[in-house]
C-alpha cells in the first residue's frame, strides 16, 4: 500500500525578539517591568549618550491603596539604574530630560524619578558594518536598466542606492 503524500505547509519564520521577549518578560517582571520593552528598546529611549552607558535595573512602585481609584493612574515609580562615576553625573543632570523620554515611549507618567547606582558597566559595543563590496560593471547596467522608468529623481537615486546594496550584500555575479 502507498504511503499518502502528504504536504506540510512550512511554519512561519518568527522574528527573534518575539521569541526572546517572551522567555524575557517573567525575569523582567520580577525586576518590576511590565514588559522587556524598556530593556531592549533603552538606548533609543535614552539616545546615543546613555545608551550604551546606562543599564536599567528595575522599577520600585510605591504601594497603592487596596481601595484605589480606578480612574486615578497609579502612582509613579522610581526606576533604579546603574553606570560609572563619570556619568551618573551626567546623568543626575539630565535627569528631567531622560525620564520626560521614557515617559514618552510608556505613553504616560510611568517614571517620576531616577536612582542612580554606581557600579561599573560593561559598554555595550555597536557594531559597525561590513563595508560592502563595489557592483560590476554589469550589476551597475542592471540596475540603472530597471530604474529607467522611475521619473522623480531623488527617489530614482534612493531606489539606485537601495538595490545596490541588495545587490552587494547578495553573491558576487561570477559565483
Amino acid at each position: 500500500m502507498a504511503k499518502a503524500i502528504t504536504q506540510h505547509k512550512p511554519k512561519e519564520a518568527k522574528m527573534l525578539a518575539d521569541l526572546v521577549g517572551k522567555a524575557m518578560t517573567p525575569a523582567c517582571r520580577k525586576r518590576g517591568f511590565a514588559s522587556v520593552d524598556i530593556v531592549t528598546a533603552w538606548p533609543d529611549i535614552v539616545g546615543e549618550r546613555y545608551g550604551t552607558r546606562v543599564l536599567p535595573d528595575k522599577l520600585i512602585w510605591p504601594r497603592q491603596p487596596e481601595l484605589s481609584d480606578p480612574e486615578k493612574p497609579p502612582q509613579p515609580a522610581t526606576l533604579v539604574v546603574h553606570t560609572d562615576g563619570a556619568t551618573a553625573m551626567m546623568l543626575s543632570h539630565d535627569s528631567a530630560q531622560v525620564i520626560e523620554r521614557i515617559n514618552t515611549f510608556y505613553g504616560w507618567a510611568a517614571i517620576g524619578r531616577i536612582k542612580i547606582l554606581q557600579k561599573p558597566v560593561r559598554t555595550r559595543q555597536t557594531e559597525q558594518p561590513k563595508p560592502l563590496r563595489s557592483l560590476t560593471e554589469r550589476e551597475e547596467e542592471k540596475l540603472d536598466k530597471s530604474l529607467e522608468g522611475v521619473e522623480n529623481d531623488r527617489l530614482r537615486e534612493a531606489l539606485k542606492k537601495l538595490g545596490a546594496q541588495v545587490i552587494a550584500k547578495g553573491t558576487n555575479e561570477a559565483a
